[in-house]
């Protein structure tokens, strides 16, 4: 079995993967949803805190089944330093005192093997990734062969919508607050631009939409005078140009991809309106949709170890005196993830 460990930002999680038929025997994910939620946003060295205390309480509940560990596996990029330190230390400690081998897993792949949790990966495959800190599509050959076909010059898809819901004083994280408003609102209220619509250019960007929520919202007379109605119109327009932009690069990819098996991942691929949008793009070019569970599309030690259990067949492991962060930069499209 491996052991896999994720803290890259808030969330503290650790899991146990059978390496023979992928089986998922053991899983637990602890949110520090509420402890930030009172800032707006993640306290980078709160979260550090809270590893710190999270992590070996986890733990301690694998102990049935440390003894028939091959591996241990743990997110060393991209993320925040302070937290995936925690990650690292409890991995290198294991790896050393059990002399066993050290996977380090690039985060954005783990998410891409959200979708094959207890299943055999298909390959070749196209994902778009929508989180918190990235926007992207991914043209993906192989395990060691994955290559940025589209990405974000600015904001995310998941930051957008935080910080939307932070415009409206509503709470964190504001993914899921702004899909459930804007059920309740009008999606044709507010004429919200569509980012990059007239350009050429294959390749997300967020900011000025954000910036055309606040615009909104102050000429309502500012976030203490928005009615219940107001913050569902804009939630549901806001989410309406997302989806637009979104699309419309999406079909541009489309159009010069043959791969036929396409996968949204990532925190905010559990955005049904969003997901309902590309089932019909989907069946338009004649592509398959694939999604990961929704329990798996946020940050989660099983996604880690899902890649983990092929990284460990080819053998891609790392010197536990030397594993240390990868400060990643941002990788523009073209290059390989």
């Amino acid at each position: 079995m491996i052991l896999s460990i994720e803290s890259s930002c808030d969330d503290s999680s650790i899991a146990i993967t059978k390496i023979e038929n992928n089986e998922l025997v053991f899983h637990k994910k602890i949110s520090q949803e509420k402890e930030h939620a009172c800032y707006g946003g993640v306290v980078p060295e709160l979260a550090s805190r809270l590893h710190a205390i999270d992590l070996p309480n986890i733990l301690e509940e694998t102990k049935p089944y440390l003894n028939d560990l091959k591996a241990v596996a743990v997110t060393n990029q991209p993320g925040l330093s302070v937290t995936l330190l925690e990650g690292i230390a409890m991995a290198k400690t294991i790896a050393i005192s059990k002399n066993i081998p050290l996977i380090p897993v690039h985060h954005l792949k783990g998410h891409i093997y959200s979708l094959f949790i207890e299943k055999e990966a298909i390959l070749p495959l196209l994902v778009l990734l929508i989180s918190g800190g990235h926007t992207q599509i991914i043209r993906v050959e192989s395990l060691e062969k994955m290559t940025i076909l589209a990405t974000s010059i600015d904001d995310s898809v998941g930051e957008s919508f935080d910080k939307t819901a932070k415009m409206m004083g509503l709470g964190y994280p504001g993914g899921p607050v702004i899909e459930q408003l804007a059920l309740k609102g009008d999606e044709n209220a507010f004429s919200f631009p569509v980012p990059l619509r007239n350009s050429k250019l294959i390749a997300f960007s967020l900011s000025g939409l954000k910036n055309a929520v606040r615009l909104a919202i102050e000429s309502l007379g500012g976030t203490e005078n928005l009615t219940e109605q107001n913050r569902s119109d804009i939630a549901a327009s806001f989410q309406k140009a997302v989806k637009l932009h979104l699309l419309q690069k999406s079909k541009k990819v489309f159009a010069d991809e043959q791969i036929k098996d396409f996968a949204i991942v990532g925190g905010a691929s559990a955005n049904l309106y969003i997901r309902n949008a590309y089932e019909k793009l989907c069946a338009e070019f004649g592509k398959t949709l694939h999604t990961a569970p929704l329990e798996f599309c946020s940050d989660n030690a099983a996604m880690i170890g899902r890649y983990a259990v092929e990284a460990y067949k080819k053998e891609l492991f790392t010197d536990p005196y030397e594993i240390d962060i990868v400060h990643t930069k941002k990788r523009q499209s073209g290059t390989l993830l």
